[in-house]
């Protein structure tokens, strides 16, 4: 760590309070241990202020939209203005609709529903599936992994370029990846799609809980994100942005909410007209408790201050990417290569390890969850671990097709919650699995490593 990182850090706050910091686990070396919560790139811990926030509102829940008594309107009060909330924190234009969806990969899903008719679509192999999957219905070209953040700018300049001019487009990118951490040159990108007259939505599904997220800054289109991942596990995502599509779209869903008018027709059918504002899309129920706690959590970033939290998340990782270097068998996953900026997300692999089976000792010898396997972003992992493939018959070795390498990494990812006992320990158990080994046998039950009883 370097004096001026190290200073700094002394003025880092403490993390933000989450729920599930006081849990204990039991090892299967005997006794019990807090909890060391790594998987928030998964879905991260609740807020307190989250929990707390939802548990006061809680006994007044009524309907939205559609009640006349006093906590249906109170509870379409804070629905309301937690979209105004949410609005404000991704600093989104006046004339933007902001949609509560169920997640990302819904909000992602929404959007590709509302595309024109022959939309070309464009989109690094390098995403998450959640933004890789959804535009089955259009011109899809998948563009190939960038080994720097100007190769990617460059890469895409290059698709547009030789796109049908005519026709609308739209690229798909993510703001930090969800393998590696780094951040994408989103700006870059944007103007690039601007000036080959193409839109551009970001999957802020990892960026949003790190990072400040400007959509007039960043001059992005669309804005996508999960709550589960933003300390606001209830169900609920977002999307934000220009609305003219999202207007001239069919509703995502049909059926109340959704209709503003709904009549007969002589010949027994019925003719609907559609809302025009974000409820177009919201049909049903709203999942109110959802939006409010993005809401919640929105106020609590904000109020915590980003420059503070993204501070303290650059000393952990820093700490984590230092102790991982000191181990000569731990190879970290890169795009973009060790200078690039990123966030608390950092993948891995360890020789001599199926990464399922390291996974698997972290979290019975030590108490510590993270990730493996090839986290919804097949193609880039099989990219970045092309040259690494891992035994069939270890515990937990994934099954490959005939022909393929058997291929997965571990994943470790921490944010506002994580103290640094956590990621000291975490630092600590790599270094000893490594060095010494497993202290228990493992065995491979439902494609998975588990400790041997």
């Amino acid at each position: 760590m370097s004096v001026s990182t190290a200073a700094a850090a002394q003025t880092i706050c403490a993390p933000l309070p989450v729920l599930g910091r006081d849990v204990t686990v039991p090892l299967v070396t005997g006794g019990e241990v807090g909890y060391a919560a790594l998987d928030y790139a998964a879905s991260a811990p609740a807020l307190q202020r989250v929990w707390d926030d939802v548990a006061a509102y809680a006994p007044y829940y009524g309907s939205v939209h559609r009640g006349a008594g006093y906590l249906s309107q109170l509870s379409t009060d804070l629905f309301e203005n937690a979209r105004r909330t949410v609005a404000e924190f991704l600093d989104c234009r006046a004339d933007d609709q902001l949609v509560f969806t169920r997640s990302t990969t819904d909000s992602l899903n929404l959007l590709a529903a509302a595309l024109p008719a022959d939309c070309q679509v464009f989109v690094f192999e390098t995403e998450h599936h959640a933004s890789l999957l959804p535009w089955k219905g259009a011109r899809v070209t998948y563009l190939d992994a960038p080994r720097t953040p100007r190769q990617a700018v460059a890469t895409l300049q290059s698709a547009l370029a030789g796109r049908d001019p005519h026709g609308p487009a739209l690229v798909c990118v993510t703001g930090a990846s969800n393998v590696t951490g780094e951040l994408w040159p989103v700006r870059e990108l944007a103007a690039a799609a601007h000036a080959h007259g193409a839109r551009i939505v970001l999957d802020a599904a990892q960026l949003a809980p790190h990072h400040p997220v400007s959509v007039q800054d960043l001059d992005v289109d669309w804005v996508a994100f999960s709550g589960h991942k933003l300390y606001a596990p209830f169900g609920s995502g977002v999307l934000a942005g220009r609305a003219d599509w999202l207007r001239a779209a069919e509703p995502y869903l049909a059926g109340g909410g959704a209709s503003r008018k709904v009549t007969r027709r002589q010949d027994g059918g019925v003719d609907v007209e559609w809302h025009e504002s974000a409820a177009r899309h919201e049909a049903g129920s709203p999942n109110v408790i959802g939006a409010y706690s993005i809401a919640s959590a929105c106020k609590a970033l904000t109020e915590a201050g980003f420059d503070t939290l993204v501070g303290r998340e650059q000393y952990l990782v820093e700490k984590v990417r230092t102790g991982l270097a000191e181990v000569p068998e731990v190879r970290v996953l890169s795009l973009f290569g060790d200078d690039a900026p990123r966030v608390g997300v950092i993948s891995f692999v360890v020789d001599g390890w199926n990464s399922s089976h390291f996974a698997a000792a972290l979290s019975a010898e030590y108490g510590i969850g993270v990730r493996d396997g090839l986290f919804c972003a097949h193609p880039l992992v099989r990219t970045l671990l092309g040259s690494d493939p891992q035994s069939q018959g270890e515990c937990g070795a994934p099954e490959a097709a005939p022909g393929e390498k058997s291929l997965n990494a571990i994943r470790v990812s921490f944010g506002a919650g994580t103290p640094d006992e956590h990621v000291d320990r975490f630092v600590t158990a790599v270094r000893e699995l490594v060095t010494e080994g497993a202290t228990w046998t493992y065995r491979t039950e439902d494609g998975r490593c588990v400790p041997a009883v």
